[in-house]
């Protein structure tokens, strides 16, 4: 078998069916992943394609399927922000598993003639489902009144829309950080927050809050921040200037950072003098000194169960996965029992 096509043109769908000794219909079979096709089959052509280096035409395809394998993401402030950017690679992962590919649509601005315009932009390319990633309540305020004509799934845990949507369950993480400080014996615990707007920053601060309450320690008001390390750091030096607290819950590992930096710059200990919490588990989180204790995030699952859920809306045979994922707390060494 040689693996050679005409010259001046790119292989086609025949030429792999010709190398491969099956039909072109077996072909198409394995490309729209039918569950009749051998393995060995499925491997034998799978090969061609690579030594062919052929790939299908997606347009044509859709011609002759009336499916375009397509997935939109409307993605609000993913692109700076671990979590919402960590959300939309494991999507993109999870849907190339299943023989999706994934086109996002960014919105520059939360208004609904903006995400009208995005949801546009994904119909536009004929996407067979949609997944929302936003921040803020009022992105799932203004889908909620819009009609949406595909299946959809939204990543937010705000009550909104609550037969499309999905989450980590952000209360539980920040109940799961809190309560290991107050286990190990912290009662002047500060909770440094993240913006206001939004919907995981305000379910973290939640969290926190039932927690110190469902335990009977006294809270202070939560400082509220902006996700960044700069902020993290300004607010460790405010707070240091009255040493009346000896544990912080950071809403999120960058903020924990900067203000790790400004109890050390103070001539203080992490976590002898003051003990930090962070969340997301950010890939650094294990390097920073001390490797910082934090809430993770199984943003794999996450990418899996939301194309199971959407891909059991678009496909009546399977059978979407409900139910919102537990986070885990990852204890390192920014933590421990307060000095007396």
């Amino acid at each position: 078998m040689t693996m050679e096509t005409p010259k001046g043109r790119a292989p086609s769908i025949r030429d792999v069916a010709r190398l491969a000794g099956v039909s072109h219909q077996t072909v198409s079979r394995v490309l729209n992943h039918h569950p009749s096709i051998r393995e060995s089959t499925k491997e034998r052509v799978l090969q061609v394609m690579e030594e062919l280096q052929y790939r299908p035409n997606r347009a044509a395809r859709m011609l002759v399927t009336s499916r375009s394998r397509m997935i939109g993401v409307l993605a609000s402030a993913a692109g700076v922000h671990y979590g919402p950017s960590s959300s939309i690679s494991a999507i993109e992962d999870a849907a190339r598993r299943s023989g999706y590919y994934v086109t996002v649509a960014h919105l520059g601005a939360v208004d609904p003639v903006s995400i009208s315009e995005g949801l546009d932009h994904l119909l536009s390319q004929a996407v067979e489902g949609i997944v929302v990633i936003a921040p803020q309540v009022r992105v799932f305020d203004a889908i909620a009144a819009m009609s949406i004509s595909v299946p959809f799934v939204t990543l937010q845990s705000t009550g909104i829309l609550e037969d499309h949507a999905l989450s980590v369950d952000q209360i539980a993480g920040a109940r799961l950080a809190t309560r290991h400080l107050i286990e190990l014996g912290h009662r002047s615990i500060f909770h440094l927050a993240g913006p206001p707007d939004w919907i995981e920053a305000d379910a973290r601060m939640r969290g926190f809050l039932a927690e110190m309450s469902a335990q009977d320690v006294p809270t202070t008001a939560p400082i509220l921040g902006d996700w960044t390390a700069g902020f993290g750091y300004r607010a460790g030096r405010e707070l240091l200037r009255v040493r009346d607290f000896t544990a912080v819950f950071s809403s999120n590992d960058q903020m924990a950072l900067g203000l790790m930096h400004a109890i050390l710059e103070a001539g203080l200990r992490v976590p002898e003098d003051v003990s930090v919490v962070g969340f997301d588990d950010i890939p650094e989180a294990a390097h920073f000194w001390p490797p910082l204790t934090t809430v993770r995030q199984d943003f794999a699952e996450l990418g899996r169960r939301c194309i199971e859920l959407l891909l059991g809306d678009i496909d009546e045979a399977r059978i979407p996965y409900r139910g919102n994922i537990q986070p885990e707390l990852i204890v390192r060494a920014s933590t421990a029992g307060p000095a007396f």
